[in-house]
């Protein structure tokens, strides 16, 4: 929010000598952020306030010019005299011969009886002849740096420049120029001073519990809490009594709106300019000057922090209701934007149907417009949450919508509308009909007890006596003071009306803490306990990332969200269980809200991501949790903050937590080998998933075997299941061809993820035993039905070899007429070893035909000759 200073101190009983940099150091020191410190009215030479007396339309040009007689005063022609006389000591020697002749041929023209003028161009058109302008003379330097002097163009001399509010710093209004209303100044005036330019405004960002900050009010009060400086609240009005003959309102939605006034006011003068003094805060804060009943409302949002919004009377047809909207229901809304309502939009109706989205825009057709005379104020307090939802669902942030998304003051309803009207009734000479609309009634703050001490204690400080009382009396607490029943002394507050972030009592020591300075509470580091160092659960999952690592794997952090539609491109089936998720509440991304079952989802989308910006060659892994409800896990109760949850409740808590084991996934794509000058690279395929879950497994101390799987997303010829010795853990294989397309990803692509928590945790890792005796190493090719998978077929001569098998690798894969139609050739090295003594070649060729008697028994394997 934008504020300028002046403004916050005409509400603070400051001596002069307080600077805008004390201020800021007492913002920061409260917790309010400081975003930046603009100084306005940095202008050096002349600048005057002109009237434009005449001009002309310069035709000629593709954009609209205008060549304008400007009076800018006599004493203004004196200093240019000045500077133009041979006695002056910057004389000008080399001007344009141009520029020379055309000011003869106007001293030629010069009329005693007339003001004397300045020759300006300009490129705006929101003035007309008699309007009261800023114009900076040559000579003067704007903010930035930019000098103004009199130059030749389009054809005549601009001797000087109309200037825009962003020109002289006041804002980022660029629309046209800047006029004044009529009446506030006269020609030559210095503009420094009827502008009253010498200002700083400050940039700053409160936190989002403490809606009331964005206000002058709220901002102010916190200043006097910071500085202990007496607060003049401009809320202290005499509001008149509600009035049952007023405009007629029916709030059919009490959730939604807990109150609701109007104002009326008629006679309006539509043509009233808005007060030079008010325009000037409304471009300080950031906000354009667009009529006086609009400005009024934009100004009384931003002095007290109420929005307000005004209707044209007698576009108002009956009664006002206050509801959800109805299914089907529009609105065409302030910005000419056609919006389709939701049932859960609180809107305001009147007999033609939805005339406003409450809280958040109003609607075109009650727009306060050129000819309106009778205006219909409106002040209501809204659910924040509702209001929130709306201005989310339609991506309408308005200010009015940021505040009372973050709770608005219930009580400053009619005091809102009352500081309005009565300022229409000022400045444009409107009458306030007698009564007021008042329904409704909003909830009142409930009373908070703690130990006057509690700040104290929190904090690890011994504050002076007295100041939890003083701090909670500042801030607009009503404060009673007590003892309990064993001697403790009690504070009991009830908080302001718009504090609606102070419910417990926290939120109460929070407040005495900032406001004493949290500069003030000593930094003391607590000793860290006796550890034991890493478990042994943490020392697994840092040698699998480790593995991983130095295999060639880059380790990624995907979000644990995915969104639903997920489980379509993974094709998986209604029933998977992995379809049943948990969905979060508040989701960074509203398509992404479910809590992931697995990691494929997140490290695909990081390998699309990657893809799209121009990397082929991909390995990447990540080890996290994955969150895995089951039917046993109910709703968790909320057992708030007062005292220890019980056993129940705690029984309830742990109860109501998923399951959420840590996973390890990694994904390929492209080469795994890239080509070059030592020869072809080599595609990654499914064997380098199966080779991924194996390193995994060899980190972990356990070793992982592999047989023929048909689970999406894999493809069901590559795809295995991954087993540590009876029980599965994972899968790995490569990527279902429709799942690729479906994802954007590159062919062949390849997947493993297997669940780390499912391996079992060995406590002694027995020591690798070394034989000091030569191994035999056997040959064997076996022809068996293509169907057969290879690792089902290794560990069925493992299981016949018996013990004195050491290891065994398949080397070898053939299919082809010598072999017949739907078989292949499968070849192993197998190597034999004794722990005990040197094997003979008879003992390995018997165990050998011992292994391929089991391959023949179970999978009818024939020795290929």
């Amino acid at each position: 929010m934008r504020v300028p200073v002046s403004w916050l101190k005409e509400h603070l009983e400051l001596s002069d000598d307080v600077t805008a940099d004390e201020l800021v150091d007492a913002f920061v020191r409260i917790g309010i952020e400081v975003e930046g410190v603009e100084r306005v009215g940095e202008v050096t030479g002349p600048l005057v306030i002109g009237r434009v007396v005449e001009f002309e339309e310069l035709t000629d040009f593709k954009k609209p010019i205008r060549y304008c007689r400007v009076e800018v005063g006599d004493q203004a022609h004196a200093a240019e005299d000045a500077e133009d006389s041979p006695e002056a000591e910057d004389t000008e020697t080399d001007r344009d011969a141009g520029d020379t002749a055309t000011e003869a041929e106007d001293d030629e023209d010069v009329d005693p009886t007339r003001p004397r003028t300045n020759g300006i161009i300009c490129g705006a058109t929101n003035f007309a002849e008699g309007d009261l302008v800023v114009v900076a003379l040559p000579g003067a330097v704007l903010p930035g740096g930019f000098a103004i002097s009199a130059r030749k163009t389009y054809g005549h001399v601009s001797e000087g420049m109309i200037c825009s509010a962003r020109e002289l710093g006041l804002g980022e209004d660029h629309t046209g120029i800047l006029v004044l209303p009529s009446g506030t100044a006269s020609p030559g005036d210095d503009a420094r001073e009827v502008l009253d330019l010498a200002d700083t405004v400050l940039e700053l960002a409160p936190t989002p519990d403490r809606g009331y900050t964005l206000s002058v009010r709220g901002l102010a009060r916190e200043l006097a809490c910071a500085l202990d400086a007496p607060f003049g609240d401009p809320a202290k009005i005499e509001v008149p009594a509600a009035d049952e003959d007023a405009w007629p309102v029916r709030i059919e939605d009490p959730a939604g709106c807990h109150r609701f006034v109007l104002r009326r006011v008629t006679g309006l003068d539509a043509g009233a300019p808005t007060p030079w003094w008010m325009r000037r805060r409304l471009l300080l804060a950031g906000m354009r000057s667009i009529s006086l009943a609009v400005d009024v409302t934009n100004y009384v949002m931003l002095e007290l922090g109420h929005p307000l919004h005004a209707f044209d009377t007698g576009s108002v047809k009956g009664d006002l209701v206050v509801r959800r909207a109805k299914p089907g229901e529009k609105l065409v809304t302030l910005d000419d934007a056609e919006r389709a309502l939701d049932p859960d939009d609180v809107v305001i109706a009147d007999d033609s149907g939805v005339i406003s989205l409450a809280g958040t825009m109003g609607g075109a057709g009650t727009e306060i417009n050129d000819d309106s005379t009778d205006v219909l104020l409106e002040a209501a307090h809204w659910d924040p949450a509702s209001i929130s939802r709306t201005a989310r669902r339609h991506k309408l942030f308005s200010e009015a919508a940021k505040r009372f998304e973050r709770f608005t003051d219930p009580q400053l309803c009619a005091v809102a509308v009352e500081r309005a009207a009565r300022l229409l009734r000022q400045y444009g000479d409107g009458s306030i009909r007698p009564g007021r609309t008042d329904e409704g009634e909003p909830p009142q703050p409930e009373a908070i007890t703690m130990p006057i001490s509690l700040p104290d204690q929190v904090a690890g400080v011994r504050y002076e006596r007295g100041v939890t009382v003083r701090r909670l009396t500042q801030i607009g607490c009503k404060i009673a003071v007590g003892t309990a029943d064993d001697g403790t002394a009690l504070v009991t507050a009830v908080p302001p009306s718009w504090r609606g972030d102070l419910v417990q009592p926290a939120d109460l020591v929070e407040e005495v803490l900032r406001l004493e300075g949290y500069d003030s509470i000593p930094s003391t580091l607590p000793p860290a306990p006796a550890g034991r160092g890493l478990t042994d659960a943490q020392r697994r999952r840092r040698a699998v990332s480790r593995a991983l690592a130095e295999a060639g794997f880059v380790e990624v952090l995907p979000f644990p969200f995915v969104p639903g539609s997920v489980w379509d491109a993974f094709a998986l089936p209604e029933d998977d269980p992995r379809r049943r998720t948990l969905a979060v509440r508040n989701p960074l991304e509203a398509d992404k809200n479910q809590l992931a079952t697995t990691l494929l989802p997140g490290l695909l989308e990081t390998m699309q991501r990657n893809i799209a910006r121009g990397f082929r060659d991909l390995a990447l892994f990540h080890i996290g949790q994955v969150v895995l409800p089951g039917e046993k896990h109910g709703h968790a109760p909320d057992p708030g903050v007062e005292q220890r949850p019980g056993d129940e409740e705690l029984a309830a808590l742990e109860q109501a937590v998923p399951d959420q084991p840590v996973h390890v996934a990694a994904v390929l794509s492209g080469y795994r080998r890239r080509p070059g000058w030592w020869g072809e690279g080599e595609h990654a395929s499914w064997a380098d998933a199966v080779q991924a879950a194996r390193t995994v497994a060899e980190a972990a101390g356990v070793e992982v075997r592999t047989e023929a799987a048909d689970l999406l997303p894999w493809h069901p010829g590559r795809c295995a299941r991954l087993r540590v010795g009876d029980w599965p853990v994972g899968h790995a294989g490569e990527l279902h061809p429709k799942v690729i397309e479906a994802l954007g990803l590159p062919k062949r692509t390849v997947a493993m993820e297997l669940d780390l928590d499912a391996i079992p945790l060995l406590d002694n890792r027995p020591a690798p035993s070394i034989s000091p005796f030569p191994p035999v190493l056997l040959d064997v090719a076996l022809v068996v039905d293509a169907t057969v998978p290879s690792a089902e077929l290794a560990d069925a001569l493992r299981r016949g070899a018996g013990e004195l098998l050491e290891e065994v690798a398949l080397f070898d894969s053939y299919t082809g007429e010598q072999v017949g139609e739907g078989k292949r050739s499968l070849a192993y090295k197998l190597r034999f070893r004794a722990p005990d003594r040197t094997l003979t070649v008879e003992e390995a060729t018997q165990a050998r035909d011992a292994a391929v008697a089991a391959a023949t028994e179970r999978f009818g394997a024939v020795l290929r000759g």
